[in-house]
């Protein structure tokens, strides 16, 4: 795909009033012809990650909370991790050394592996349906950062997000949830 914006951010523009994605980041892990897939970094359930796989609980990242990742498959977990310098067999690379995670691999086999983040579901779009959302104005394409998946602040992702780009863009980061009350 010629602009796939696989590795990249999608912040929600503030207007954006989809509760599933209201003020959302989400990582895109996938963006071809035949759609896209990311998983929301800023959503932290208040279930703990060592509960849903318990045995990646030494390398959950902290808050070590499950992270809700989307609408599609809630029941489906998603990992994220980093590799060691020269890559690992159970994380395929996506940002730097950090990547999808085999969750069916064994942790002890996975030396070097850490920042491990686990999401419940993710988010996803069929063919043409995110370039339209594109094209509206419903999201801002951005720069990933490795910290933006393992912050320890998530909640306040999207605001940390928008503050660091210049100019009209990084002022929405200080954008009222109801601009009216101003």
């Amino acid at each position: 795909m010629k602009n796939s914006i696989k590795s990249l951010l999608l912040v929600a523009a503030p207007e954006l009033a989809d509760q599933n994605f209201s003020r959302s980041v989400l990582l895109m892990i996938e963006h071809n012809d035949d759609g896209a897939l990311g998983l929301v970094l800023n959503r932290p359930m208040d279930i703990s990650a060592a509960d849903a796989v318990p045995e990646w609980a030494n390398l959950i990242e902290p808050p070590g909370l499950l992270h809700s990742g989307g609408p599609v498959s809630e029941g489906t977990i998603v990992g994220l991790g980093s590799a060691p310098e020269g890559g690992h067999p159970c994380v395929t690379p996506l940002l730097g050394l950090l990547g999808l995670l085999d969750l069916h691999s064994d942790p002890g086999d996975a030396p070097g592996v850490t920042a491990v983040r686990l999401f419940a579901g993710y988010s996803g779009w069929s063919a043409g349906q995110l370039e339209v959302e594109l094209a509206v104005g419903s999201w801002f394409v951005l720069e990933a950062q490795t910290s933006d998946v393992t912050t320890a602040d998530p909640v306040g992702l999207w605001s940390t997000v928008l503050a660091r780009q210049g100019g009209l863009l990084g002022q929405m980061a200080t954008y009222p949830d109801d601009p009216s009350l101003n």
